[in-house]
């Protein structure tokens, strides 16, 4: 009887699982505690609810924190960039009359006594300065003649009938237009071409 003992306790210790892992002699706890308890069970199930939810919480507060660095990344990238906007809209007119201020010399520079002739080239040397420290700091000057008409860099002051040319095209500017990286500063006035033949289509017959 007591040999019958024995051998049903060896074949209930081959069939249990092992404590120790074989590979790494780590105890397994959940064989040790006798994990399938009902109760602990419920216990370990509340307790890994928990840590998820903590987990979880621990995720969007760092996402939130991501997302907030991210924005004030931008914000103070976008501020360098168009931090000169209001100086750079101010100089625009400077640029302007500048570029009357040539205009208005006479083409034949030769005619021109020598001091005249000095303040003229002094003139150009100025607005050719000047374009270029714009175009250092990202400012692009817009003189489309020639391009189509785009609403969002143009702005049409008249039409001009113009057989030679595409309707909507731009055959006239004003005044040039100019832009800060992508942003307008001020939108070129121009003047667009038109159809002959719609001309002739608002022809007032009624008088």
């Amino acid at each position: 009887m007591a040999e019958d003992d024995k051998k049903t306790e060896q074949h209930a210790n081959q069939d249990a699982e092992p404590l120790v892992n074989p590979d790494d002699g780590i105890i397994d706890m959940d064989a040790l505690t006798g994990g399938g308890a009902s109760q602990e069970a419920d216990a370990d199930s509340d307790e890994d609810s928990e840590a998820q939810q903590l987990k979880d919480q621990l995720m969007r507060t760092l996402a939130e924190l991501e997302n907030t660095r991210k924005r004030a990344e931008r914000d103070i990238a976008h501020a360098r960039k168009f931090a000169i906007t209001d100086f750079a809209r101010d100089l625009l007119s400077a640029s302007d009359n500048l570029r009357r201020a040539v205009e208005s010399a006479p083409e034949d520079r030769d005619e021109l006594d020598i001091t005249l002739k000095n303040l003229v080239i002094g003139v150009e040397m100025t607005e050719k300065e000047m374009l270029g420290a714009f175009e250092k700091h990202g400012i692009r000057k817009i003189d489309p003649i020639g391009e189509k008409f785009d609403y969002n860099l143009h702005q049409a002051m008249f039409e001009v009938p113009d057989a030679n040319s595409e309707p909507g095209t731009v055959v006239q500017v004003m005044q040039p237009g100019y832009v800060l990286q992508d942003r307008l500063l001020r939108a070129a006035m121009v003047g667009v071409s038109k159809s002959p033949e719609a001309q002739k289509e608002h022809v007032d017959t009624t008088a």
